[in-house]
């Protein structure tokens, strides 16, 4: 069995780790990050072409490795022993890029929050999450955000 976790640095995506960590048996668990190429940007936002530099798509690139990566050293913080991690670049869509990805390395199942970084978000679910979760052929799991504490 292979896990899939999808990371953006979010809390919700955080909570997704530490749920999975602390209530999945312990297998091998990959850990992605997407992010969007110049070309992808420019087919969504065309206006705003003229502000996206080349240099754009290297820091989105690194940005996204380094979310990759912070996702993996908190998959090992929480308990998960075999953890791998990759920046995946989206050619279409994130959503669809996560199910793609988890049909390449036949997921058993994959996880993610129920938001992300997304600046506009839906009422109940994210659009993200809510794509994956209709449009993946295989098992998955949706963390709610952590709960605040209450204050006594």
């Amino acid at each position: 069995m292979t896990i899939l976790v999808a990371y953006d640095g979010s809390a919700d995506s955080r909570a997704a780790i530490e749920f999975a960590a602390k209530h999945l048996s312990a297998e091998p668990t990959v850990v992605i990050t997407v992010w969007e190429p110049l070309l992808v940007q420019f087919r969504k936002y065309p206006i705003a072409a003229a502000g996206i530099s080349p240099d754009t798509e290297d820091e989105a690139r690194s940005q996204a490795e380094q979310h990759a990566k912070e996702g993996a050293e908190l998959a090992l913080a929480s308990g998960i022993s075999d953890v791998t991690f990759r920046a995946v670049a989206d050619n279409e869509s994130i959503w669809k890029t996560i199910v793609d990805v988890a049909d390449e390395i036949d997921a058993t199942l994959i996880v993610t929050g129920s938001r992300g970084l997304a600046g506009v978000r839906s009422v109940l679910l994210g659009s993200v999450s809510n794509h994956v979760l209709h449009h993946a052929h295989r098992p998955t799991l949706i963390v709610p955000p952590t709960k605040a504490p209450e204050k006594a």
